[in-house]
């Protein structure tokens, strides 16, 4: 089975790596590829119990640290690393991390001004070394940032608060960072993590959220999540689905306490940049990614939102009008139908994500890594339990004496529990257990 995965990952790398345009992207293939190859042929040759550690540790091998190293040191990356780089440094000297007035796609910044912070050490160490280029790469933190909030969103959800309500009960549960390194090797996080990485701080803090708002914890819970959305507006629909598993677990006060810190959190890391710079921050951060500013988005996957924004101005308006009103569904279904686990909260915030990339009038195919994470890392942490089964005797004497045992006390249960036959009358004809009728008297 782990052959077949890594086999399919090797595929998936293989058509990256013949078909993307982006060189970096065609970097990672050829090298990722190599990886799961590896992957699988050892996954194929151990023996059962080594099968996932070392087929793991090939992926991750291959498909991250060597392509990592590579691009970093190299200096080639996505559009999006330059630009974080970039506002770190403009946050250094001007103060704000956007341009006045940017002129091409590149000027734009359309994350919020938390998403600078990865930008630093860039800022901070330069480029004249091989080890200030690779330590200053935001790609680096960013990874940092995810694997730390996927392992303590795990820990969570695994001292037993945020587990599914009435699960029966278990032999154990295995540990999830082995799952977790095999999510972090796949395609879906390794290629992000490459080429780009600035939406995997992202997802880590949302699946943080979501797991200290299961664990009723609604302060910090509310803090996380605003640490996601001071990165991209991306995140306000997890704070609506906390809010929601908060209520239903814990009564309104703990949901308003988790939105009370989340409006700090938001207020200290937003407002003062929006005071300072309010048109630039609007034009790129709110007119660029729905594409409405001077200069058009490069999110220009041909999604059902997207195309029809590309019919004109009608068309842009009826992609919002779809975006308002999936968002309007989701929001009566937490109200109707409100999550109350972390099973169910992350696979509600998935869909509505899934609805606002196909509707929104502007969007990427990898806009749908924060949903399919969200989904895989919750079922890793909170992994279906299965009941322990009762040990049945090997011996087949042994196993007839148990069934003959079984059958004689079900037996002796049912006689013991039997109606007795009511007082007779004087006219009654009563019957015992047996069947013969009594003598008249």
């Amino acid at each position: 089975m782990w052959a077949i995965g890594w086999a399919a990952a090797a595929c998936c790398a293989a058509a990256v790596g013949l078909l993307a345009e982006p060189a970096p992207h065609r970097l990672w293939g050829r090298t990722a590829a190599i990886g799961y190859l590896s992957a699988a042929l050892l996954a194929h040759v151990l023996p059962g119990r080594c099968t996932r550690t070392y087929s793991s540790a090939a992926a991750l091998t291959g498909a991250v640290a060597v392509p990592f190293l590579q691009l970093a040191l190299t200096g080639r990356a996505q559009s999006e690393v330059g630009v974080v780089e970039r506002s770190a440094a403009l946050l250094r000297t001007t103060g704000s991390p956007y341009l006045a007035d940017p002129a091409t796609v590149t000027d734009y910044n359309p994350y919020l001004p938390g998403m600078s912070l990865f930008g630093l050490p860039a800022a901070l160490l330069g480029e004249e070394s091989a080890a200030a280029r690779l330590f200053g790469d935001p790609r680096l933190w960013c990874a940092l940032v995810l694997v730390a909030c996927l392992a303590g969103a795990c820990a969570v959800l695994r001292r037993g608060a945020a587990h599914r309500p009435n699960k029966p009960p278990t032999r154990g549960s295995s540990t999830p960072w082995a799952a977790l390194s095999v999510l972090v090797a796949s395609p879906l996080v390794a290629l992000p993590l490459c080429v780009s990485g600035v939406d995997l701080p992202l997802v880590g803090l949302c699946c943080l959220g979501l797991a200290l708002a299961a664990g009723d914890r609604p302060y910090a819970a509310g803090l996380a999540l605003a640490a996601a959305c001071a990165l991209k507006w991306t995140a306000l629909p997890a704070v609506t689905v906390a809010c929601a598993l908060l209520a239903s677990r814990s009564g309104a006060r703990a949901a308003t306490r988790c939105l009370a810190a989340w409006s700090a959190g938001v207020l200290a890391a937003v407002v003062p940049f929006a005071l300072a710079a309010p048109g630039p921050l609007l034009d790129q951060v709110v007119a660029f990614p729905t594409g409405r500013a001077a200069v058009a988005t490069p999110a220009d996957s041909p999604l059902p939102g997207r195309l029809l924004a590309d019919l004109g101005p009608p068309g842009w308006y009826a992609a919002i009008a779809l975006l308002v009103c999936g968002g309007v569904a989701v929001g009566v279904s937490l109200v109707l139908r409100p999550p109350a686990d972390a099973f169910t909260a992350v696979d509600r915030l998935a869909a509505g994500l899934c609805i606002a990339f196909l509707c929104a009038p502007a969007g990427r195919f990898g806009y749908f890594v924060l949903p399919l994470v969200l989904v895989a890392w919750v079922r890793i942490a909170t992994p279906a339990r299965r009941p322990v089964p009762r040990p049945e005797p090997r011996h087949p004497i042994a196993r007839h004496r148990a069934d003959s045992e079984e059958s004689s006390r079900l037996e002796h249960h049912t006689r013991r529990h039997q109606r007795l036959p009511a007082a007779a009358g004087r006219d009654r004809d009563v019957r015992p257990r047996h069947g013969h009728a009594l003598p008249g008297r």
